[in-house]
């Protein structure tokens, strides 16, 4: 097996350290030594978006938000999806991640974010669900490995009862509202519903049939 290879740092506005690194042609990005994520493991990624995209595949004009970029399967996924008259925001806080998938040479969501679909914001999804209310059909939150924060602190506020109600509050009537986690949490899917959401909860194996089982949860007022 090659060595892992460190390529870039970046610093979440807390203090974070995150590190992309590279071994052989599967690119990862570590938080505290501890694989955020992967290019070789991404199935559960881009079940989020086919979850919540593909009831509104054949919707005109749909608005979507998608809160953390990654390396840009959630992005790919609902844009396979979605119609050509959609429009995704992907708010990410760190706009070092936004570079690394722009660099050609890491050959990772370059293409994607080119789409003419796609609005990049550098921003902490927070602030776009607080100025956006009543405006999306779909909202995808993989802002962290779940409730439990790992790269940003301030990630864990949207996870709480205020922050669900920031989120539900983004949605058009009758959108979808997804969370994408590392594991089970019942505490987080029993907050949901005291938030008066209908829940259906989904585990997705990290590839397609085999890996650590990941949790999609997929949320309806």
């Amino acid at each position: 097996m090659k060595k892992l290879e460190q390529l870039e740092q970046a610093r979440s506005p807390d203090g974070t350290v995150m590190h992309l690194c590279r071994r052989d042609r599967d690119y990862s990005i570590r938080v505290h030594g501890v694989e955020l994520m992967s290019t070789r493991r991404h199935h559960s990624e881009r079940k989020l978006a086919e979850l919540v995209c593909r009831p509104i595949q054949s919707a005109a004009g749909a608005h979507v938000l998608i809160g953390g970029l990654g390396f840009g399967f959630t992005l790919t996924e609902a844009l396979r999806i979605l119609a050509s008259d959609a429009h995704v925001v992907v708010a990410e806080l760190v706009p070092e991640v936004v570079a690394w998938n722009r660099n050609p040479d890491y050959h990772l969501a370059g293409a994607s974010l080119e789409d003419v679909r796609v609005e990049v914001r550098i921003d902490d999804v927070a602030n776009v669900l607080r100025a956006s209310p009543g405006t999306f059909d779909a909202i995808m939150l993989d802002v962290d490995n779940g409730a439990d924060a790992l790269t940003t602190s301030g990630n864990a506020r949207l996870y709480r009862a205020s922050g669900i109600a920031m989120t539900g509050a983004a949605l058009r009537p009758g959108g979808r509202l997804a969370y994408w986690s590392d594991r089970d949490d019942p505490a987080f899917e029993a907050m949901l519903r005291r938030a008066g959401l209908t829940v259906e909860v989904t585990r997705v194996f990290a590839h397609v049939t085999a890996g650590p089982l990941h949790t999609v949860y997929v949320a309806r007022a």
